[in-house]
């Protein structure tokens, strides 16, 4: 059978939307051969706009999470957290929003109530401004709750050029903090299952550690990625194939709290794959790289930020791993559906 009559006979599945290697494949086969924008086709957290001299930085992400309130946020501050950070992560100052909301039928007005006061708590917190949207009701058992989409529009920082292109040999990977926490508590919430710890969602908007981060280090800050669906793992490959370079990761310096360390020995998860919506991983010069690393420690929200590894002269696109058993695997995007509905 050919490849078009195989694609022919293929069906979506929820994989294709985990963040993984499925999904990269339905984005660059599938979607990319209808479109030929060059921003597109960079495949960033958000795209580059030129309008009258002005650089905008601008996104759009939907939400469809499972369960809509978790510990540590719910469906509302999670949809401004994620396009808040998507513009932060193009080196954008982010400014407007947009809300479009899908809701079934006889879904709770208490809910909604619940859902827009976060969404207000949390756009005050990203200093930016709900200026559009838009709403639609379905009826029962055409849609599972509430879907919410936001769109963003930012000013991206002079002197800034950031992109999943722009990662150089020697340049150091930091992590702004600990990972996995987001994966785990929605994944514990929608099992009804009574975890040991405090593991609560790190979905957060992201401007008071990235803006003063590039204020300060402007052209030393070479790549930014916010590593949501396919977590750490998904977020590197993506790179390293942009780039064209290969990565190295030290495994016994990435951040993990014993808790979500804990769950993921017992359900045999790797916590790099896991989704985080309120850190994110960032490629500087070598030069500065501790200058950025203590920079980040000093705030409340990254304390336990850490360098974890660089960027190698390979061209082959690979992550490498050295464990901390003194082995060395390569780390690859996850291949199935992990977690899926997770933002």
């Amino acid at each position: 059978m050919s490849d078009a009559h195989k694609r022919e006979a293929e069906k979506i599945t929820l994989a294709h939307g985990s963040g993984g290697r499925m999904m990269q494949r339905l984005i660059r086969e599938v979607f990319l051969e209808y479109f030929d924008s060059t921003e597109l086709a960079n495949l960033d957290d958000a795209a580059e706009l030129i309008i009258d001299k002005s650089r905008l930085a601008f996104s759009t992400d939907t939400f469809v999470v499972k369960p809509i309130f978790f510990p540590g946020g719910d469906i509302g501050s999670l949809a401004v957290s994620g396009t808040v950070n998507d513009v932060l992560m193009k080196g954008g100052c982010p400014l407007y929003l947009s809300l479009a909301f899908v809701i079934e039928e006889g879904f709770p007005m208490q809910d909604l109530t619940r859902i827009l006061e976060s969404i207000r708590a949390t756009a005050k917190r990203a200093e930016i401004d709900v200026v559009t949207g838009d709403t639609k009701v379905v009826g029962r058992g055409e849609a599972d709750g509430i879907f919410i989409n936001t769109t963003g529009v930012g000013v991206i920082l002079p002197g800034v050029d950031v992109g999943g292109r722009n990662a150089k040999v020697g340049d150091a990977i930091i992590v702004s903090g600990d990972i996995g926490a987001h994966g785990i508590a929605v994944m514990a919430e929608r099992n009804g299952l009574k975890l040991e710890g405090d593991i609560r969602s790190d979905a957060a908007p992201l401007n008071r550690a990235v803006l003063p981060l590039l204020e300060r280090f402007g052209e030393a800050v070479h790549v930014m990625r916010d590593p949501t669906r396919g977590g750490v793992a998904t977020a590197l490959n993506e790179i390293a194939v942009s780039s064209a370079v290969g990565i190295v990761l030290e495994e016994a310096v990435i951040p993990v709290s014993e808790p979500v360390t804990a769950v993921c020995d017992i359900l045999g998860l790797d916590p790099l794959c896991l989704p985080c919506e309120g850190r994110f991983l960032v490629f500087v010069d070598p030069a500065v790289a501790d200058d950025v690393l203590s920079f980040l420690s000093d705030l409340e929200e990254c304390s336990n930020a850490s360098k974890i590894g660089e960027v190698k002269g390979s061209s082959s696109g690979e992550v490498q791993l050295n464990t901390v058993t003194g082995g060395k695997r390569l780390l690859d995007m996850p291949a199935g559906e992990m977690l899926p509905r997770i933002c």
